[in-house]
């Protein structure tokens, strides 16, 4: 009988074809266990992150910040008087 072992790697360490292998394991992991290491010949050259650590670390808008300036801006009691203006409609033949 034959078996195989698998060398114990660190938590959040992927070899590259255990990576390939295990890939929906790798994306669950990244999701809830934070950043997945991928390594090729031992060295780390890739890592997987969820989403939402990849928005937060590329520093991409959420609208919080937007929200956060409409809530504190001192202008917002200002009342802004528009006067409704209609655009000409263009005929279309149909």
């Amino acid at each position: 009988m034959v078996t195989m072992t698998r060398k114990r790697q660190a938590a959040g360490k992927w070899p590259l074809h255990d990576a390939k292998a295990r890939l929906s394991e790798l994306v669950r992991k990244a999701r809830t266990e934070g950043p997945q290491r991928i390594t090729v010949h031992g060295r780390e050259e890739v890592v997987v992150v969820s989403v939402e650590e990849y928005r937060r670390g590329k520093g991409e808008p959420t609208g919080e910040q937007l929200v956060k300036l409409l809530r504190d801006t001192p202008l917002r009691d200002v009342n802004i008087d528009r006067k409704p203006m209609r655009s000409p409609v263009r005929k279309v033949k149909l």
